[in-house]
């Protein structure tokens, strides 16, 4: 083990593991997800709210598992106070059985530290056995996101997209609602191009301005991220 992991399992200790473990081969991930949304104590003025899409549809499944390194970063960089949520796009997001996980830190450094070894345990087993799904509820998941984030109260409040950004919704289904995203940071990640965009570039293109548009449309900024390392730059400030 390293970096945040070795500090982990130092201060927390094996009793702390060895229960985690039982959780998380005993108990339903969103069973588990309530278990971490436990609040914590203490007055948190520049707390933030992290709430990570993963695209499970098609051909981008195979691809989920590079949003393992995205979360360990963030369960390396937020703080006591922080909230972080992960969870599915699925054929329609309106649920809260699509959270994988969500967990606000601990003031303890104990119990917060045991809390981002669950979590980080909890997602590595969602990704090992994900299914595709069908269709991919984009609008959908950000509208169940925001609804999350808003009840965080958190001052900085993040949506973090792992997804090629392709809505594909069953047929007869709309998403016209607004969404409300006021004072929310919106961030597509690893937007990966489609077969059709190879042989039509002008389509990708045009799918993200789309997105650019609906999003500060409705009150939130729009970033696309292809260097995952760039997140530094962003979570780094106070």
């Amino acid at each position: 083990m390293g970096g945040w992991r070795q500090g982990l399992w130092r201060r927390a200790g094996p009793a702390v593991w060895a229960s985690a473990r039982r959780l998380i081969h005993t108990m339903p991930l969103v069973a588990l997800a309530a278990v971490l949304a436990g609040g914590c104590s203490g007055y948190f003025p520049n707390n933030k709210a992290v709430y990570v899409l993963l695209d499970t549809s098609g051909t981008y499944a195979r691809q989920i598992h590079k949003s393992q390194t995205i979360i360990n970063y963030l369960l390396s960089v937020l703080n006591p106070g922080d909230t972080l949520a992960v969870a599915r796009i699925d054929s329609s997001s309106f649920s809260e059985s699509d959270i994988i996980a969500a967990v606000t830190f601990d003031s303890r450094p104990s119990r917060s530290n045991a809390e981002k070894r669950v979590f980080h345990d909890v997602v590595d087993k969602f990704v090992r056995s994900v299914k595709g799904s069908a269709y991919t509820d984009i609008s959908g998941a950000l509208l169940q996101a925001v609804t999350y984030l808003r009840s965080t109260q958190a001052r900085q409040r993040y949506i973090l997209i792992f997804s090629d950004m392709r809505e594909e919704l069953k047929a007869g289904e709309t998403r016209d609602f607004d969404l409300r995203l006021d004072g929310i940071h919106v961030i597509a990640l690893n937007v990966a191009k489609l077969n059709a965009d190879s042989r039509h570039p002008q389509r990708y293109l045009r799918r993200l301005a789309e997105w650019k548009k609906r999003i500060e449309t409705n009150g939130g900024t729009w970033q696309v991220l292809q260097d995952v390392g760039k997140l530094e730059e962003i979570f780094s400030l106070p």
